[in-house]
């Protein structure tokens, strides 16, 4: 177990983790006894079918002072810019990116604070994903959220988020992720004030870690490095609200009680944080630049096998030390899509204009690589000597499917009007004459 000032942890990935609140409120042997402990209602959550397979199945129970059913019925919110609406305009397949956006004047939460950027399938297929970006300057007010259309991984950028669930307390800060599993109710604390960051919202399988291959048992992030909170309850009354994404619109309830009010639970439909600076990264040490799918921290499966619905990758510091090699990324074309974002320092393929909290989007077969002054740089490094490259987290959201931009995405005054033109200045080297 883990502990930091406010809030304690439990070790490991996928585990049948176990936590109670009060002693003896997790019954012994059984999950539902006639009566449970201390007036508990106990309550079952399941994130997949229950006859998913066992290596897959993830549900847990959860022993609460109330069950989730008692709440108001619930309203359409008509004005979020939270949503799935990915096809409200056509896509097209220019190279896109976008600036961060601008932390709000007014009072704004994390729920609030969401606006949808891109994505593809939806929840009614329980396909594709949803990408997001937050900024926010108030915590959540008397105000919970879940999310019945996926799972959320979230990718701070700038503040601290405290991230009050119904199974305990998440703290991440930027360059660590937190990942808010299909249903689980949350709220979400701002103790610096102001704060923005990326959502990726998972409409598929959940994310596991990706198969190690070759490289081994051990690499890239490892399970032990992986947090899930121990057990923490709310027990008060008043007025509040229950806002829930379904079927890609936002509904609001009132409830009149806190719905973080599980006392105890165990199984493995569980929230999680990771610190990315702990990712152990693989790469060459003799020729070529490896494909990014050596960066994979986290994997959502397709029915395809070796063909992710989702994989979150990162750009960590690292070292590269191939030679006779062009070390940044090479130009490329890809059946699959990939929206970047980044969360500290520089990206070692941008000279200029991909910012920490922008993205950027290219879609399948879009052709992408370095500006035309990283390329310019690179192919005149001295390769002999190795490069060490600090000061930098990035990460990329890569998914099978084309991804849609929105409507608001798309007229956003974040938008980048002249991206491609940091390819414009790649000049023509060939000369039929030398080799």
């Amino acid at each position: 177990m883990i502990i930091t000032e406010t809030a304690s942890y439990q070790s490991g990935f996928g585990n049948e983790f176990a936590s109670e609140a009060l002693a003896g409120a997790l019954p012994e042997g059984r999950n539902s006894p006639q009566r449970v402990a201390y007036g508990l209602y106990a309550e079952q959550i399941s994130g997949t079918a229950f006859t998913a397979p066992r290596s897959y199945n993830r549900r847990s129970w959860l022993y609460r002072i109330r069950p989730a059913a008692m709440h108001k019925p619930f309203i359409a919110i008509d004005d979020s810019s939270l949503h799935n609406r990915f096809d409200e305009v056509p896509t097209n397949p220019n190279q896109l990116r976008w600036d961060p956006l601008p932390v709000p004047e007014r009072p704004t939460d994390f729920i609030d604070g969401l606006v949808s950027m891109a994505g593809n399938g939806g929840p009614a297929a329980q396909s594709g994903i949803g990408i997001h970006l937050y900024a926010a300057n108030r915590s959540m007010q008397g105000r919970y959220f879940y999310d019945a259309d996926g799972e959320l991984l979230i990718v701070p950028q700038l503040g601290r988020l405290v991230i009050h669930t119904e199974l305990g307390v998440l703290e991440i800060e930027p360059q660590q992720i937190a990942v808010i599993p299909r249903g689980i109710r949350f709220r979400v604390d701002l103790p610096d004030g102001d704060a923005r960051g990326y959502v990726a919202e998972n409409f598929g399988s959940a994310l596991r870690l990706p198969e190690l291959g070759p490289i081994g048992s051990n690499g890239l992030a490892n399970p032990r490095d992986f947090e899930t909170p121990v057990a923490r309850y709310e027990d008060f009354e008043g007025e509040f609200e229950l806002i829930a994404k379904f079927q890609g619109r936002l509904w609001r309830a009132a409830i009149g009680h806190s719905p973080l009010d599980v006392v105890a639970w165990h199984g493995n439909h569980v929230p999680y944080r990771y610190d990315l600076r702990r990712f152990n990264t693989i790469g060459s040490i003799s020729y070529d630049h490896p494909d990014p799918s050596i960066f994979t921290v986290l994997t959502s499966a397709s029915e395809t096998p070796g063909t992710a619905n989702l994989d979150f990758v990162i750009f960590p510091p690292r070292w590269l030390c191939a030679e006779d090699t062009f070390r940044p990324p090479w130009f490329h074309r890809n059946v699959a899509s990939e929206y970047m974002g980044l969360i500290h320092g520089a990206y070692d393929a941008k000279a200029g204009g991909f910012v920490p909290g922008g993205g950027s989007l290219h879609n399948c077969m879009t052709g992408h690589g370095p500006d035309a002054a990283s390329f310019e740089k690179a192919s005149r490094s001295d390769t002999s000597q190795p490069d060490h490259i600090v000061d930098t987290m990035a990460f990329m959201f890569e998914t099978r499917a084309v991804i849609h931009p929105t409507r608001q995405a798309l007229e956003s005054p974040q938008l980048q009007q002249g991206y491609l033109e940091c390819w414009q200045g790649l000049r023509k080297h060939f000369d039929p004459s030398q080799r």
